[in-house]
């Protein structure tokens, strides 16, 4: 990867993360794709830590989408036992579709307000 692209995802990365922010009653669900895998996390910026973490690595083989979607439900699970009921999502520097699409979809099927 070049020095441009990768100054273009960096700006990209801080224009969206500038109007994000998370709280402990409303988190911040951040999104990383890998190529293999996905995980996310929800984070509360005012203490700058994180509350809860979920991952595609440990699930068993099935198309992408479907593991990103498992990943959202299991993220809402854990949101849910710590009485989170509300989240902003931080989808960083990807496009709002696929795999992406599928967590916050599964956040939502979780019962998580995004």
């Amino acid at each position: 990867m070049g020095k441009v692209n990768l100054d273009k995802k960096l700006r990209k990365k801080r224009r969206i993360g500038s109007k994000i922010k998370g709280s402990a009653d409303c988190p911040r669900i951040s999104v990383f794709r890998s190529n293999r895998y996905i995980y996310t996390q929800a984070i509360d910026d005012e203490k700058r830590v994180t509350i809860v973490a979920s991952s595609s690595q440990k699930m068993v083989k099935a198309k992408k989408i479907d593991q990103a979607k498992q990943v959202g439900l299991e993220l809402a699970k854990k949101l849910l036992e710590k009485n989170i009921k509300k989240a902003v999502f931080d989808r960083n520097v990807y496009v709002y579709k696929g795999r992406v699409k599928a967590v916050a979809e599964g956040l939502r099927e979780g019962g998580i307000e995004v």
